[in-house]
């Protein structure tokens, strides 16, 4: 009785742009609440405070962008070489890296024997995928996208830093640092239940990690923006 092929969706392969882009949303909602709360702390005016907030929106995501781009690109070079590297002992010495893949499948629990068989046949098939996977833990899934965590950061950094930018610029003045720290902190709740939801993971340790860090970094520069503004 013939049965069709079960069909399995994994969350690793989500993780290239999941990261950047949880990363890139926590960054834009803590750290331009955080800027807003700490120029309000310190007496600007709101025009003045929502200037800045444009600006920090705006370097932000600049900054997130130029970031993950080049620190993916650097582990996307170090792929390149170890492959080009690989490669080149394939073609000058192809039975030392059989050797070398069948004591791999060894120690991972094969006997000799059979992890002879599936190194050759694998190498037949794709030497050097079968090499980049076993022996660098190099995989289509999880290779380095640059240009793809860089879009991921920037986009959504953009979109949570504009959430209490919004807030700051629907509610009056003097409820200010009142309805953005609230209204980041529901924020933060959200983003840490979609990123554990979209990871598998468990949604209440999500939330309260995202929350607590958040509200620490939102607490730290208020505090010092009044500091500060009462020195000036």
């Amino acid at each position: 009785m013939s049965r069709s092929a079960h069909p399995e969706r994994h969350r690793t392969s989500r993780i290239g742009w999941l990261r950047a882009a949880v990363l890139g949303a926590n960054d834009g909602i803590v750290s331009t609440a955080s800027l807003l709360l700490g120029v309000a702390a310190a007496g600007a005016g709101g025009h003045n405070m929502l200037i800045t907030g444009m600006a920090g929106l705006v370097a932000g995501a600049m900054s997130m962008a130029a970031g993950e781009y080049v620190s993916v690109h650097s582990q996307s070079d170090t792929e390149k070489a170890d492959l080009s590297r690989e490669r080149a002992e394939l073609q000058s010495d192809p039975a030392a890296e059989r050797r070398e893949l069948a004591a791999i499948y060894v120690a991972r629990g094969l006997a000799q024997p059979l992890a002879q068989q599936v190194a050759e046949q694998l190498m037949a098939h794709d030497a050097l995928g079968a090499h980049a996977r076993d022996e660098l833990g190099i995989t289509e899934t999880l290779r380095a996208r640059p240009v793809q965590a860089a879009l991921a950061s920037a986009g959504s950094f953009a979109i949570g830093a504009a959430l209490p930018l919004a807030v700051a610029a629907l509610v009056p003045y003097a409820l200010l640092l009142q309805s953005v720290s609230a209204a980041s902190l529901v924020f933060l709740g959200v983003l840490g239940f979609v990123s554990a939801s979209a990871g598998g993971a468990g949604a209440m340790k999500g939330v309260w990690r995202v929350t607590f860090w958040g509200a620490l970094a939102m607490a730290i520069t208020a505090g010092a923006g009044a500091l500060f503004g009462a020195v000036a």
